[in-house]
């Protein structure tokens, strides 16, 4: 046969008028065949290779010599011609009538639907998948490689015989492999290199010799901070192509590691930035001179002097309008006066500018601005008309046919632009205001945001002076962070500053740390934030003001509109209209649908106003005991969906006010991360008050978010926040509970020694007050503390007390997590039967809950004992569902922490490759037990590059193991030491 398929480009088989319904077939693994879902019948390994070279053949015909050709060569039977029509025959009947056709002595197959063939689809995809890259959308083109990449079901053409057969599964197989690293090269080009290190480890141990996935791995390793087993993978290459090969690496892979070497910083950049528009050329004209020191905002200028730019094209087409809003001081009229110079030489007909005056108790009205825009185009004081609507149209009239740039700045809404705004092509206009101009029929909307860090830090070093910002940098980035990076704000710090050559940025920047005097500090002259913020609270209705104050109450990024709706206690739909009309003032943020901010000084005026303006006094108390209410009781409804009959619930703080439900776990854990920040400020601000124990047991019941690891530093640090206040406040019962949170964050971060001083104290105080529930919860902690530590016996015991305190308070699902605990006591112990007898118990006692996080908890138990009965391929199934659970769950810390004992089993049932790429997942995602837990993993990942004959990397990862466990003092360094020994010798 000539040819086969041209990978990657193939036509479809032909089609014809009768196409029989849902006929599909496969050859990207056994050739198959389905009409709909049913399979059909595809006959011996003879027929099916008829059928896969017919179904190659892209619709044409191959005649009969080609067909004996494909299926046996050089040396076919006697009767090969009988043969090959027995086989058409009953592939003929198998597939029904119309399928494959006669023709000229030969044989085809016709009549096949869209999507009739898993190559044609896999052809189909790849082209859309380059025109999306082509295109720049990476997203798109990987997302549609992914789906390529999962038509192959195991080897291409699997168990179908003769030369040709043979031919095509190379082809397919290298395809295949082309397509994975198009898909690996953006994976790397989208920054998504730490988890593409797992996979390229296990194929770079399936495929030894292809280079090109070598180089990707050293990208990825290099991106992924791990710069010594990067160089180490070159070095195993280098070797390897020289012993099997006699060769050595392409100049590719040789140039990326000399520029791994040299710490090339294009290679952390995984994409390319895209170059700066070309500016727009500066002239003056009649508007407010722009600042010298006008700094950053490059993104918007350039965005604006397009759109003016537009109004003067060919022919003058479009009337370009513009309008920016945002708070006040965040220097929409410095940026516009600033555009408008810039667009000045493509409006050479003049430049109208007017202070409208929206923010202040007496807007200009609009005939009083007409009437000078006319007299600034010439119009004599006797020939203005006298009504808005005359002096409207005049005002047109004059623009005719000439080319005006309009800037109308601080308007009060849309209904006072729209008169002053030209009608004819080739004019624009510039619009500044606070307000967010929707309703401005055709109007450029662009909402301004403060500055970036380095913009910020730029302006405020033109102010005072490079020399001085140089000497106290990291103090001149708290001056500009207390500012909020606004840049009225940071204008008027620097001007302070400047001004006073006896003061350091640092006296600057500790005057500004007091919250409650920094709006004092930023004032000067007749500049002042709080003014600024004055005029926008002034002109707000009754209710906006009032939910302006309450809202600015709450700590955090950001606030959900539930959340604000417990704060306001006011229906969801009446809040969202309060919150809306506050974005549309600038005073308040959307930060995403649903979601609100305040600017930081904004807030802090909220706050001023609070404490000023709201009567009774009491009632802002009252607002945060809703809002806590609010996340508390919301939050134990998440944690009762992950554990159901868990009895924490019903032992945290009663609620008066209720908080959201839900009915299945994917949109419990949804709210609960996405309100994890705002959520663990509304903890920290019950220190000092009389909302201590609610918060402490908030704190308590979203406890996932540091198992999970999404936000373990911030759940940290409030948890010490908290242990810190109740002891002040002298609340045993509330501090045993805070150190009962903070030693379970200590224990998932491996900090055991720190975890066992807080563990002891946290007995001590739940011992005293007599607190059931926290009495168990820390006698399994520390119970694994001391599995930690080597002393089983002593956590057996501790076990045995934390189970019987469950047990006795019908706590079922906790009860049964503690048996995997003990369970793994007891293999300590050497008493191996007997823990993966209990750890059957725990998973039994689970699954009569349900697939809960808790399972997942048992099922891991009871995978590490089987491991240790040397019973692999149950642990795996063990440590599967495990995975599973943990996943769906977004337990990213646990997910990681099983794949390390999945690579574990892997190693010991000598699958060397299987455990590299589970051990390099476990890198990726984390896990239980901190620093200490990844020196473990490196060393198990070292052990499996060693078995691959990747002994450079395995030393790699052995030295870093080392790092991590001597720094923490742990007993496994002389575990690597030995492990290293021999490369030492060599």
């Amino acid at each position: 046969m000539d040819g086969g398929p041209r990978v990657p480009k193939q036509r479809r088989p032909g089609s014809s008028a009768q196409e029989p319904a849902a006929l599909r077939f496969g050859v990207l693994g056994p050739v198959r065949a389905w009409h709909g879902e049913e399979p059909l019948s595809t006959g011996s390994p003879q027929q099916r290779a008829l059928l896969a070279a017919l179904l190659l053949r892209e619709g044409r015909t191959a005649t009969a010599p080609e067909l004996i050709d494909a299926l046996w060569g050089t040396e076919p039977p006697l009767q090969a011609l009988a043969a090959i029509r027995t086989y058409a025959s009953r592939l003929r009947k198998a597939l029904g009538p119309g399928v494959l056709v006669s023709e000229s002595g030969g044989y085809a197959v016709r009549g096949l639907g869209e999507g009739a063939l898993d190559l044609a689809v896999a052809q189909d995809l790849v082209t859309e998948a380059e025109q999306a890259r082509n295109a720049g959308d990476l997203c798109h083109a990987r997302d549609v490689l992914n789906r390529v990449l999962a038509l192959w079901d195991g080897e291409p053409l699997a168990g179908v015989p003769g030369p040709y057969a043979d031919a095509q599964r190379v082809r397919l197989d290298e395809w295949r492999l082309q397509l994975l690293e198009s898909r690996l090269d953006m994976d790397l080009e989208q920054g998504c290199h730490a988890e593409a290190v797992s996979e390229l480890t296990a194929l770079t141990a399936a495929h030894p010799l292809r280079e090109r996935l070598r180089e990707l791995l050293m990208l990825a390793l290099y991106r992924s901070g791990r710069q010594a087993e990067a160089l180490a993978v070159y070095a195993d290459t280098r070797r390897l192509l020289a012993e099997e090969l006699g060769v050595d690496p392409r100049p590719g892979l040789r140039d990326l590691q000399q520029r791994i070497l040299q710490a090339d910083p294009a290679l952390a950049e995984p994409s390319a930035p895209f170059a700066e528009p070309a500016p727009v050329a500066v002239r003056p004209a009649q508007l407010p001179a722009t600042v010298a020191d006008f700094t950053g905002r490059a993104s918007f200028v350039t965005e604006l002097s397009q759109i003016l730019a537009s109004a003067s094209e060919a022919e003058g087409r479009v009337m370009a309008v513009s309008a920016l809003a945002g708070i006040g001081g965040v220097g929409k009229t410095t940026l516009a006066v600033h555009v408008a110079h810039r667009a000045r030489a493509a409006f050479p007909d003049g430049q109208l500018y007017v202070d409208l005056q929206g923010a202040g108790p007496r807007a200009a009205e609009p005939e009083t601005v007409l009437g000078s825009f006319l007299r600034a185009l010439g119009t004599a004081d006797a020939a203005i008309p006298d009504s808005l609507a005359d002096r409207a149209a005049l005002y047109r009239s004059l623009l005719d046919g000439r080319r005006v740039l309009v800037l109308l700045d601080n308007a009060r809404d849309a209904a006072q632009v729209r008169p002053l705004l030209p009608g004819t092509e080739g004019c624009a206009a510039l619009v500044t205001s606070r307000m967010r101009m929707v309703d401005l029929a055709g109007a450029h909307l662009v909402d301004l945001d403060v500055m970036s860090p380095d913009e910020a830090l730029a302006l405020f070093t033109k102010i005072v002076g490079a020399e001085r910002v140089a000497a106290e940098r990291k103090a001149a980035l708290d001056v500009v962070a207390a500012c909020g990076f606004l840049p009225l704000a940071i204008r008027i710090a620097a001007s302070r500053l400047a001004s006073r050559r006896t003061w350091t940025v640092s006296v600057l920047a500790a005057k500004l740390a007091d919250e409650r005097r920094r709006l004092d500090e930023l004032q000067a002259g007749d500049l002042a934030v709080k003014a600024t913020f004055e005029l926008g609270y002034g002109q707000l209705e009754p209710a906006q003001a009032r939910a302006f104050r309450l809202l600015g109450l709450a700590d955090g990024p950001d606030i959900s509109l539930a959340a604000a709706a417990a704060v306001l206690d006011l229906p969801p739909e009446a809040t969202e209209d309060l919150l809306e009309s506050l974005v549309d003032t600038s005073l308040l943020e959307s930060a995403a649908p649903g979601r609100y901010r305040f600017h930081d000084l904004v807030r802090l005026y909220a706050r001023a106003c609070a404490e000023r303006d709201e009567h009774p006094p009491s009632e802002r108390t009252a607002a945060m005991s809703r809002l806590l209410d609010f996340y508390l009781a919301t939050t134990a409804g998440v944690y009762a969906i992950e554990r159901p009959g868990d009895r924490l619930v019903d032992d945290l703080a009663a609620t008066e006010h209720p908080g959201l439900r839900f009915t299945e776990g994917t949109a419990a854990l949804d709210w609960l991360y996405s309100e994890a920040a705002p959520l663990l400020a509304c903890v920290r601000q019950c220190a000092g008050t009389e909302r201590l124990r609610r918060g402490v047991d908030l704190l308590w019941a979203a406890k996932d978010l540091t198992e999970s690891g999404a936000n373990s530093h911030q759940y940290e640090t409030t948890a010490r926040a908290m242990c810190e206040a109740t002891e002040a406040s002298g609340d045993a019962r509330a501090e045993g509970r805070a150190r009962t949170v903070l030693t379970d964050v200590l224990l998932v971060s491996g900090r055991i020694q720190q975890a066992e001083e807080e563990a002891r104290v946290a007995m001590e105080l739940a011992e005293s007050e007599r607190d059931a529930t926290a009495v168990s919860w820390v006698a399994n902690n520390r119970g694994l503390i001391c599995l930690h530590q080597g002393r089983f016996q002593d956590g057996k015991v501790l076990f045995d007390r934390a189970i019987a305190g469950l047990r006795a308070a019908a706590n079922r699902p906790f009860e049964a997590t503690a048996l995997g605990n003990l369970s793994r006591a007891h293999l300590g112990m050497g008493n191996i039967v007997r823990a993966v007898e209990i750890a059957e118990r725990g998973v039994a006692a689970h699954s009569e809950i349900g697939r809960t996080v808790r399972l997942a908890n048992s099922h891991f138990a009871l995978g590490v004992a089987l491991t240790r009965a040397g019973r692999h391929k149950e642990a795996l199934s063990q440590f599967s569902e495990a995975l599973g659970i943990f996943r769906n769950h977004r337990q990213r810390l646990w997910e990681g922490t099983t794949n390390f004992r999945i690579a574990e089993v892997h190693l010991a049932a000598q699958r060397p490759a299987q455990a590299a790429q589970h051990a390099e997942q476990a890198l990726a995602l984390g896990c239980i037990g901190g620093d200490r837990m990844r020196g473990n993993v490196l060393t198990l990942l070292g052990r499996a590059l060693a078995a691959l004959s990747q002994v450079d990397r395995a030393n790699a990862c052995w030295r870093e193991a080392l790092n991590l466990h001597e720094q923490h003092n742990a007993q496994e360094a002389d575990i690597v030491r030995a492990l290293l020994a021999p490369a030492s010798a060599a």
